[in-house]
């Protein structure tokens, strides 16, 4: 049997290697450790059923205590990590203990950017949304009739958006780029979705940053906009971005860039280390990126757990990201880094459509709000290689189908 694995991190990535090991039949001894109070879960319903109220904890469990038990898979919670000492083989906690490992796994995610304290961010009633603790925070805030400001126009803030509006929530959202999803979608997606937002009350300001935040008794009350207008504010929620959760790694001597660096096969720049997940910076097409999703972390996660069981698959990434929205999906199919095209296909359903994302003429990736066919076909297409046909893709009443041979 092969020594222990330490897994610091207990989210999606660090109980997706466990489990699959288990899954290979793999018996070496596990440790899992993690900072937060809770058992793994899974975080997307966090911000959205959760949050509503329509989901209780519980189910988001990814297993029951019962399961770390039963498979010999230790999990420390409330426990945060002071230190890896990679010449000792051995992680120290904060509590003055340390666990030794034989390999070593880091699952550290990600962490909210949050607004700077010279600009109020520091104020009661200001928030990120990431783990249960915020979920909590946000539901003993989030009633009806309350002005809230959402700073910054990515999936985060849009979702928070929904979410609040669903609530009875006054919702002021501001992005200080030229529109929202600048940096991750199309122009045609981006309207689509200020367009379904917009529809249901929020107010959306974009080329509109943040000046400061206004306080009175040690609580938000108000925000100065780079525009000049002060608007009364309730709360806030800062949906700025994610930072890689690298310290640990960097301060062990990893080799570290925006996040922790690995090769195709999940390893360090020690043999004996592996990273995973929101922290991980992968090779993409030539390019060194973060791919932050659930399907990212459990995907890489289970290749690793191959490589582990004694494997030499390397992983190459198949991303594929959603976002609720009121009853809107809106689905991804690939990772349109660096695309230089986009075509616009209306789909069979009212208000339906999907962008199509190439670069030099090879498509990349997939949009597809409240259109699963064109989702599930492009999502085909970028797995095969396949090339559509652009008359078909332009054709609204043509099967798409016609794709796939």
């Amino acid at each position: 049997m092969a020594g222990r694995l330490v897994i610091v991190g207990a989210g999606q990535a660090g109980f997706a290697l466990a489990a699959k090991l288990r899954a290979l039949k793999d018996e070496r001894p596990i440790t899992i450790i993690g900072s937060e109070p809770c058992l793994p879960y899974q975080r997307p319903p966090l911000s959205k059923k959760y949050l509503l109220g329509e989901m209780t904890f519980d189910r988001l469990l990814f297993r029951p205590e019962s399961w770390f038990a039963d498979n010999n898979v230790e999990i420390r919670l409330s426990t945060p990590v002071e230190a890896i000492d990679r010449e000792q083989k051995i992680v120290r906690l904060f509590d003055g203990s340390a666990v030794a490992y034989h390999q070593l796994a880091l699952a550290t995610g990600a962490t909210p950017r949050r607004l700077p304290t010279a600009i109020g961010g520091d104020l009661g009633g200001v928030f990120t949304v990431r783990d249960k603790a915020d979920a909590d925070a946000l539901a003993d805030e989030m009633k009806a009739g309350r002005r809230l400001l959402i700073i910054g126009g990515g999936y985060i803030g849009l979702e928070a958006a929904a979410v609040a509006r669903k609530l009875g929530l006054e919702v002021t959202l501001i992005e200080m780029a030229e529109r929202i999803l600048a940096r991750v979608a199309a122009p045609a997606t981006a309207g689509a979705m200020r367009a379904i937002h917009e529809a249901e009350g929020v107010v959306i300001r974009e080329n509109t940053g943040l000046v400061r935040l206004i306080g009175l008794d040690g609580r938000v009350k108000g925000a100065e906009l780079s525009d000049g207008t002060v608007l009364d504010v309730d709360m806030v929620i800062a949906g700025i971005g994610v930072l890689p959760n690298d310290q640990l790694a960097s301060a062990a001597g990893l080799e570290t860039m925006n996040g922790i660096i690995v090769d195709a096969h999940g390893r360090t720049s020690d043999a004996d280390v592996f990273a995973m997940g929101d922290c991980a910076v992968q090779d993409w097409n030539g390019e060194r990126v973060r791919l932050e999703s659930v399907q990212n972390a459990v995907d890489q996660a289970e290749a690793v757990a191959a490589v582990l069981a004694g494997g030499n698959e390397p992983y190459r990434p198949k991303p594929w990201f959603w976002s609720d929205q009121y009853e809107v999906k809106l689905q991804i199919a690939g990772f349109n880094l660096g695309y230089d095209e986009t075509l616009t296909r209306s789909g069979a359903r009212e208000g339906s459509l999907s962008v199509w994302y190439f670069r030099q003429g090879n498509l990349i990736a997939v949009d597809a709000i409240n259109d699963a066919k064109a989702y599930v076909t492009g999502k085909k297409l970028l797995e095969t290689g396949r090339q559509p046909e652009r008359a078909v893709l332009l054709d609204p009443a043509a099967d798409l189908k016609q794709l796939l041979g």
